[in-house]
């Protein structure tokens, strides 16, 4: 049984991630502003309050819990609002991150295992995106995020710090009890959007982009459960206390659907009608973005067996239609 900082510990998949420590054996020391995150999602382990940028509070929170390792979620994401203010997400993820090292150096945790994203490859039509793909990313958001990859490489050589990074396709679906589940404040995901549509609890569901490149017009993605996804979190600490490689993974499932396919299949789990209207597209969105990897499966194991639209829209179903939704 080891302490593991979970930077983020009380956002949407840092509080899943808190749960499959927790299960596994660890202690998940939840950190987070809540700024973005709910404090009624840390139910896993302990809760520290403090942001990235406080050093004196993450000196404070390493002294005091001595953690063998970190899970880095705590990050901005909005990929729009990273086209429209991109010093945010300059100042947030990557000083926040170097914030993180910082206090890692100083207390001596060797081992981090970080949340990165597909949002760094851009936009690559024809290419296939495996870990190889190179970095072009579209807006402030993908380029952040690649350049704290840069920065644990780093930190690697100078301090032995070692470091799996996962670059996340698009992360849906809720904890199968129901305990957690997705809530964002202003929400930007399309599942939980097509289901508040669908339910009544917003107005129509707005498709931004009909006049994408693609079959019916709207962008494609690649969705992967929020369970698998933390399932390979583990996989990932587990592979860093063995002296494993310092590598990049994608998490994906190499099966992308567009905005259309998932407002249908919303449809069909829920049997309601999402309406919709159709609206400009966003600044910063890719055409498609679709792993063509299978590295995390031969390193280390993982597979996506959670990943079907129909368990990530189900399980989303559920948790919403319990009315445990966190509320401001």
């Amino acid at each position: 049984m080891a302490n593991i900082l979970v930077t983020g510990g009380a956002g949407y998949i840092g509080s899943h991630a808190c749960k499959a420590l927790a299960k596994a054996g660890h202690v998940p020391i939840a950190y987070d502003n809540l700024v973005t995150g709910w404090e009624e999602a840390v139910r896993f382990g302990p809760f520290e309050r403090g942001d990235l940028h406080s050093g004196d509070r993450l000196d404070e929170v390493f002294a005091k819990w001595q953690p063998e390792a970190v899970m880095h979620f705590a990050a901005l994401s909005n990929v729009g609002e990273a086209s429209r203010e991109p010093g945010l997400y300059w100042r947030n993820n990557v000083g926040g991150s170097m914030g993180l090292l910082d206090a890692m150096a100083k207390a001596g945790c060797r081992r981090i295992v970080f949340s990165s994203t597909c949002a760094t490859y851009g936009d690559r039509d024809g290419v296939v995106l495996d870990e190889q793909a190179g970095f072009a990313p579209l807006n402030a958001y993908g380029a952040s995020k690649a350049a704290v990859e840069a920065m644990l490489a780093d930190y690697g050589r100078a301090y032995d710090i070692a470091h799996v990074s996962f670059r996340y396709f698009n992360v849906a679906g809720a904890d199968v009890d129901g305990e957690i589940g997705e809530a964002h404040d202003p929400e930007t995901h399309l599942i939980p959007l097509a289901l508040q549509a669908a339910t009544g609890r917003r107005g129509a569901l707005t498709l931004f982009g009909t006049d994408y490149p693609t079959p019916d017009g709207t962008c494609i993605r690649d969705y992967v459960h929020v369970e698998d996804l933390v399932a390979a979190h583990i996989l990932g600490l587990d592979h860093l206390a063995r002296g494993g490689v310092e590598t990049a993974f994608n998490l994906g499932t190499g099966r992308g659907f567009s905005v259309r396919e998932v407002v249908s299949a919303v449809a069909r789990v829920t049997g309601l009608q999402v309406p919709m209207i159709e609206g400009a597209r966003r600044e910063g969105d890719a055409v498609a973005l679709v792993s063509g990897s299978t590295l995390a499966g031969e390193v280390l194991g993982w597979q996506a067996e959670r990943s079907t639209l129909d368990a990530m829209i189900g399980s989303a179903f559920a948790w919403h239609q319990k009315g445990t939704v966190y509320k401001a």
